[in-house]
């Protein structure tokens, strides 16, 4: 597909992060075999395979850290396949990582602050060091809209913490909210709930919802967990061997046979799915 027919599908319906027919090759081995994927606005789709299926290749495709051999990226209509992820960060896309990599001298409100200022006014980020401003409130929008992500990720009551010691699931909506203060129109996530336990999982599905609602974000979940991304997601994706096997709604990924096979378990003897 190209970017004139992207553009000319509606506006509501053009998804604001698309691949078409992306292959990459690691010598002999081919690691992403013709794959499309849409994003939507205001939608959470949903990766899901098995180890090896393809899917950090295809993050990374999407997020510009490789190029893949065959097939394009888009971004609201708009081919970024030869783009830097600097650029693409430009254009409205943010990702995390498996790992959480915060700054540990700084707060909890400080990252979501240093994150805004970047996409912002970059000017004060090598400013303020100089003539001592650090992190003051440079204006009331700034202060409002770093407390309405704070809210929305409910670390209102910790927000000037270090982020020393946090726990996991602390350390990941850190990260998810530096990640959102840059304001993206697209946000990849990588393994989010990875290291989490169950409760921190529910917070985490309960913050994500919620900001993609509120926010109009199209987001892109990675993860392995698969019963977390068919609760969560409008639409899911399924990697095997570098293909696309399965592509729909989560009913439909459940009831597909192939991936009932590979993911989600056989049917028992009373036709009851085993999940």
């Amino acid at each position: 597909m190209t970017s004139a027919e992207l553009q000319s599908t509606t506006s509501d319906d053009a998804p604001r992060l698309s691949a078409r027919g992306v292959t990459v090759r690691f010598g002999g081995l081919v690691a992403l075999n013709n794959v499309d994927i849409d994003v939507a606005a205001g939608k959470i789709t949903g990766l899901v395979g098995p180890n090896g299926a393809g899917k950090s290749t295809l993050f990374s495709v999407l997020s510009g850290l490789r190029r893949p051999q065959a097939g394009q990226v888009f971004m609201n209509g708009e081919e970024v396949t030869r783009m830097s992820p600097q650029r693409r960060a430009d254009r409205g896309l943010a990702r995390t990582f498996q790992h959480p990599e915060l700054f540990q001298a700084l707060s909890i409100r400080e990252h979501l602050t240093l994150a805004y200022r970047i996409k912002n006014t970059p000017g004060r980020v090598w400013l303020d060091p100089i003539t001592g401003g650090g992190f003051r409130p440079v204006g009331r929008l700034e202060h409002e809209r770093i407390d309405q992500l704070i809210e929305g990720l409910n670390l209102t009551e910790i927000q000037h913490n270090s982020v020393i010691g946090l726990p996991l699931g602390l350390a990941r909506l850190v990260e998810i909210g530096r990640s959102l203060a840059r304001e993206p129109s697209v946000l990849l996530l990588d393994e989010a709930s990875s290291g989490l336990d169950a409760r921190e999982t529910e917070d985490l599905a309960g913050v994500l919802t919620s900001l993609v609602e509120a926010r109009g974000v199209a987001l892109l979940l990675v993860e392995h967990d698969v019963d977390l991304v068919l609760r969560l997601s409008n639409r899911v994706c399924v990697l095997d061997f570098g293909s696309r096997i399965a592509e729909g709604t989560p009913a439909e990924i459940r009831a597909d046979e192939k991936v009932r096979a590979a993911y989600l378990g056989e049917e028992s003897t009373d036709g009851q799915e085993i999940a």
